[in-house]
């Protein structure tokens, strides 16, 4: 096996040095942050989900015996561990366990399904799975079963809150990996701690491409998005983080696990998002903050009524994933009094790129998508990477301590991000006012983004082509008051050939496409809108739809 990049592949000696001088990178492992907080907490609540929580001893404890479990069911530094599950504490223990041992962890979100998953098992190499059962009526150890043989790689799959009946075919109980024992001894069994600086993560994201790529980080480059949000929030040993957002996802990883585990705070994992529900967690664990996409915001003000329920405890709200209108923020600043609403842009390849604080201006939130936070900076630059003057659109680039250190086994795209000035570019559009607070305004990528979610629209365009009914087919968002953005597809039928929407939905299950990233709205064409060099006008197609619908 190639020996993995670090964070020496990516940075200069001196920007590594200036970063440690300046805090945004520490000598911590996350480990070590965990043992520290048991240390000075031990019977302080820090994560829970329906049925489980655990104080930080608790976690401390229980991590590392997950850790000595995968140690010696042969887990290896640099190796990696796949985990789909939903927002459980299991997950948590995980992303702790395998750091410790130095693996890397490949989180998968639970909607995704046998194509998506299948990728990212085969190209992240994960040796090892670790999934769920049923839930919500999908079972996931079968689907992880019938992707294995395929997975030359994997080597074992278990199963999180597996049942005594479980089918030995589908994988081993998770709880069979908790080792019981002296913690000294299992701590020098399984060797030195892992570093702030090596491999820690791959999550992968859609793009441009059909395919996803994995964004690889440290444990550092995290951190640093996570402690910049911490103090751009004022956030505390006192705050409870509200999480419906994936926590196998850049947002849900950085905000519900790592953000309260630096400052001590307590976590309130929600498994499956529910409007009413979350109204009531909230009320009961005094929720203090949340980070997610606009919607969820915004379904909880459609289900808020103040005669039954009490959301005097939120302090702050983040709305990431796409920008944020301004009536959302006059809404919410409306219903939650005492609630801050501030926008945050970012990706996973580098987290946090600009924010609204609680010091800037509310109405900053309504009208931008915040500026670069201390240690990065900004950029909005040209097509070969210089600076546009203010107020001009261009993509947005950054340069700081957050971004990852490449796309896992993908030179070729890691290097085209880089302008000369080593700035990277996200490729969204975006303008910057003479303060430099950025408003992002659309996107160079090919995606469409539903409710944070982003969704490659060559993947279904890669479907669609082969479907015998169609001739050319190109994927476009279409606007939606609720989601952001919905999908829409246009088609130009083949010859004497009929198609509807159903047939289009249809043939996408068929070939294992989630159900989020499923058209919800079907154009029938007589041919596509082209330039001269023979490329799709998808701006053409985007504007026609946004006239129809409004």
């Amino acid at each position: 096996m190639a020996a993995l990049k670090n964070v020496h592949d990516r940075y200069s000696d001196e920007e590594i040095a200036s970063y440690y001088e300046a805090g945004f990178w520490q000598k911590t492992s996350y480990n070590a942050l965990v043992a520290r907080q048991a240390e000075e907490r031990p019977d302080a609540t820090f994560v829970f989900d329906s049925t489980t929580s655990y104080t930080y001893r608790e976690f401390a404890e229980q991590a590392l015996r997950l850790a000595a479990g995968l140690h010696r069911a042969g887990v290896r530094r640099g190796e990696r561990v796949a985990v789909q599950l939903p927002n459980w504490t299991e997950f948590v223990l995980v992303s702790a366990a395998t750091s410790r041992i130095g693996a890397v962890i490949v989180p998968i979100m639970p909607i995704y399904r046998d194509d998506e998953v299948g990728y990212v098992l085969q190209h992240s190499g994960a040796a090892v799975a670790i999934t769920c059962g049923e839930m919500r009526g999908f079972d996931h150890s079968a689907m992880f079963a019938e992707l294995a043989p395929n997975c030359p790689d994997l080597r074992a799959t278990y199963i999180a809150r597996a049942g005594a009946d479980l089918d030995p075919a589908l994988g081993t109980p998770l709880d069979t990996l908790f080792i019981d024992g002296d913690l000294d001894q299992l701590a020098a069994e399984i060797g030195p701690d892992s570093d702030p600086d090596d491999g820690f993560l791959i999550v992968y994201t859609s793009g441009t491409t059909s395919r996803p790529k994995g964004c690889f980080h440290t444990f550092n480059t995290l951190r640093s998005s996570a402690a910049a949000i911490a103090k751009s929030l004022d956030y505390g040993v006192d705050d409870v983080q509200f999480g419906p957002s994936p926590i196998t996802h850049s947002t849900g990883l950085v905000t519900s696990v790592v953000l309260p585990l630096l400052v001590g705070a307590r976590s309130c994992l929600m498994e499956a998002w529910d409007p009413t529900e979350g109204l009531r967690l909230i009320k009961e664990h005094g929720c203090t903050t949340a980070v997610t996409a606009t919607p969820f915001l915004q379904m909880l003000m459609g289900a808020y009524d103040p005669e039954k329920h009490d959301a005097s405890s939120l302090r702050r709200w983040v709305c990431a994933g796409s920008p944020i209108p301004g009536s959302v923020v006059e809404q919410a600043s409306k219903l939650f009094a005492g609630c801050q609403t501030l926008s945050l842009y970012g990706r996973s390849e580098n987290f946090l790129t600009t924010m609204c604080t609680v010091h800037d201006p509310a109405e900053r939130s309504a009208t931008s998508d915040g500026s670069a936070l201390e240690g990065a900076a900004i950029k909005v630059v040209d097509a070969v990477g210089n600076e546009v003057p203010r107020g001009e659109e261009g993509d947005i680039a950054y340069k700081g301590p957050s971004h990852m250190i490449e796309y896992y086994r993908n030179d070729e795209e890691t290097a085209a991000l880089f302008t000369p000035e080593g700035f990277s570019r996200s490729g969204d559009l975006g303008k910057m006012d003479d303060e430099g607070f950025v408003r992002v305004t659309g996107r160079l990528k090919d995606i469409v983004i539903r409710g944070g979610m982003n969704i490659s629209a060559r993947e279904l365009e890669d479907h669609l082509l082969d479907h015998p009914k169609i001739d050319s087919v190109a994927v476009v968002g279409m606007p939606d008051e609720r989601l952001g953005e919905k999908v829409c597809v246009y088609v130009v039928p083949a010859e004497s050939a009929e198609i509807t929407l159903d047939d289009v939905v249809t043939y996408l299950k068929e070939h294992k496409v989630a159900t989020q990233k499923l058209p919800e709205r079907l154009e029938i064409i007589n041919a596509m809108p082209m330039t001269a060099t023979g490329k799709i006008q998808k701006h053409v197609l985007r504007s026609d739809i946004a006239k129809k619908l409004s």
